[in-house]
């Protein structure tokens, strides 16, 4: 065959092979005739790649030693490889790309070059992988060729292809080259001119619409309160990600010095064990990417996996074999609290630098939001801590009274605090508040109700014990009073010491109501305690009602206190009912009152005479 016969015939293919992209389109249902005549068009192509090969092996012997031969044949080697309207790629024996005409380039979406010297496997589908590295071998070692159906993907393309693979020898090449010609079989290729959609820009402006929205979307989710007060950030996160950015979205945490996995988001059609179950169980610390991300700081993308170890392994060999990765892209969390991997398969578009710098904003921000998460937590538990130490989680049984109460925490760690606890012959009762908000008031309050509690153990009077608690609260030096009333019970009689507080209301059984003397002055204030001390007699259906500052402050939308005689109308409707029925009624009443607005904190306690 000559020179000319050869051009010739290239354009004939060139002919047939636009044809049969016009039979695909015009017949979409009658794809076997089509079918087996590409399947008839790669025998063809295949056959003039080995007359090619034949007339330049005649074409140097003519030469004879000519010095310009070798460019000669070169050239037309050249000349038929970019014409050939086929995909054609050149392999050396291990698989990896060393050319590609114009045609791989436009049917796999690829920039000109972009594919040379990646490993073409990477390119085939995982299931069919093995099958290709072992056609690639017997065709070096035997020289016969093969040909097998397969799926390519590439850039967001998926091709089913038939693969034909020949050996050849290229001249200036030390080793056997493999050329596989691949004439797609199911999908309709783009026309040469097509501009590919990433190009565009329109589409380069929606994909940085897209990510802006992403970031917007990222942040107002790591925002929303419950994301502070429970750990579901990452998770919440990775969903986020996973729905439309990546097939499978891991997230690894920094714990004692080690990466530990957290979260694992696959794809929808994977079920929750098999292999979603081998990539939770998988060890962070021995992937390469994770390690590398955490030692450097900065986060790496590989739009094409040329090393499918990064990852680590499981029980079938390399994770992102087993994922069908094509697409890697992996951040820092933080400044070194963990790593965030996302992988997308073959048949997705691959990661770019620009997803990469997107990425690298949502790692930060959500290495932010664990830290403030943690943070809060701290302070949840600390405040969780304070509200028990202010409150007695169960109140004990009194002999010959029922007891009961209401804890309305209000916007912030406030001061107040209540109690019941056994004294020496009989029952003794505290509440009362400091003056303030936050954790020193919460602590100052806690101090009092142990001391107050502590003392008790040892004086049969409350008044007593008002006082030294007045005493260590003034040498204490905190700067802050605090507002309190104690009582010790012994049968019928209640004794009732109060430091500043709110006198305590005694409800009859025919709904009347009046109230003890209360006042005195708040401890703290002076070294000497000045307080105001009163008996009452408790009889069988009468209820001892105290009360916190919360409560009578209360206001409604045109600023009125809630007030003592609101308190008593309510109280004088609940006579004769169980405690816990009248502090409810109390409690419903406020909230009404005040539009279920809450300032400060709400303490309700009833003893009722039984």
């Amino acid at each position: 065959m000559t020179v000319p016969d050869l051009e010739h015939a290239l354009d004939a293919l060139s002919a047939r092979v636009s044809s049969l992209r016009e039979a695909r389109t015009a017949y979409p249902s009658e794809l076997a005739p089509t079918l087996d005549a590409a399947l008839a068009e790669l025998d063809t192509a295949a056959e003039l790649l080995a007359e090619a090969r034949v007339e330049l092996d005649k074409s140097a012997r003519r030469q004879n030693g000519r010095k310009d031969g070798p460019q000669r044949e070169l050239k037309l080697l050249r000349q038929v490889f970019r014409a050939f309207p086929v995909p054609v790629i050149v392999l050396d024996g291990g698989g990896v790309v060393r050319r590609i005409n114009p045609e791989t380039s436009r049917v796999l979406g690829s920039p000109d070059g972009y594919l040379v010297g990646r490993s073409f496997p990477l390119l085939v589908d995982v299931s069919r992988r093995a099958a290709f590295r072992s056609h690639l071998t017997s065709v070096l070692q035997t020289g016969q060729p093969a040909a097998f159906e397969t799926r390519l993907a590439h850039q967001g393309r998926s091709h089913t292809v038939q693969l034909a693979l020949t050996r050849l020898t290229m001249p200036g090449e030390p080793q056997q080259m493999v050329a596989a010609v691949a004439l797609p079989t199911e999908v309709q290729l783009p026309g040469p001119r097509a501009e590919r959609p990433e190009q565009s820009d329109g589409a380069l402006l929606m994909a940085a619409a897209r990510r802006q929205d992403l970031l917007a979307r990222m942040g107002a989710l790591l925002l929303d309160e419950e994301a502070l007060r429970q750990p579901v950030a990452l998770p919440r996160a990775a969903r986020l990600l996973a729905a439309d950015w990546a097939d499978w979205v891991i997230a690894d945490m920094v714990r004692d010095g080690l990466p530990r996995r957290q979260v694992v988001v696959a794809p929808k059609d994977h079920p929750l064990g098999g292999l979603v179950r081998q990539v939770e169980k998988a060890s962070p610390a021995m992937s390469q990417v994770v390690t590398q991300i955490l030692d450097r700081g900065t986060g790496s993308v590989h739009e094409m996996v040329d090393d499918e170890t990064l990852l680590g392994f499981c029980a079938d060999g390399p994770l992102l074999t087993a994922m069908g990765a094509g697409s890697l892209l992996c951040v820092p969390i933080g400044s070194g609290d963990g790593a965030l991997t996302l992988v997308r398969e073959h048949d997705r578009p691959p990661f770019t630098l620009a997803d990469l710098a997107v990425m690298q904003e949502v790692g930060l921000q959500l290495g932010l939001a664990v830290r403030a998460q943690s943070s809060f937590q701290s302070r949840s538990r600390a405040a969780d801590a304070l509200s028990a130490s202010v409150a007695p989680r169960k109140l004990p049984d009194v002999p010959g009274y029922e007891a009961s109460a209401i804890y309305h925490p209000g916007a912030s760690v406030g001061a107040e605090f209540y109690d019941v606890f056994p004294v020496s012959g009989g029952w003794g009762f505290a509440l009362g508040g400091a003056a303030g908000k936050g954790e020193e008031a919460a602590s100052v309050s806690a101090m009092v109700r142990g001391g107050l509690r502590v003392l008790s153990t040892w004086e049969s009077d409350p008044d007593v014990v008002v006082g030294k608690v007045n005493e260590a609260l003034v040498r204490q030096g905190t700067g802050m009073f605090v507002m309190a009333a104690a009582g010790f019970v012994e049968g019928r009689t209640i004794r009732l010491s109060s430091a500043g507080h709110h006198p305590a209301a005694l409800v009859q059984p025919d709904g009347s109501v009046r109230f003890a003397a209360g006042g005195g002055v708040p401890l703290g204030i002076s070294p000497v305690a000045e307080t105001s001390v009163e008996e009452l007699t408790v009889g069988v259906g009468e209820t001892l009602v105290l009360y916190s500052e919360g409560l009578i402050s209360s206001r409604n939308d045109r600023g009125e206190p809630y007030g003592e005689e609101r308190l008593a109308d309510v109280l004088g409707r609940c006579a004769g009912q169980a405690p816990a029925t009248v502090v409810k009624a109390v409690e419903a009443d406020r909230h009404a009152f005040s539009a279920g607005q809450v300032w400060d904190e709400i303490v309700i306690l009833a003893l009722r005479g039984v």
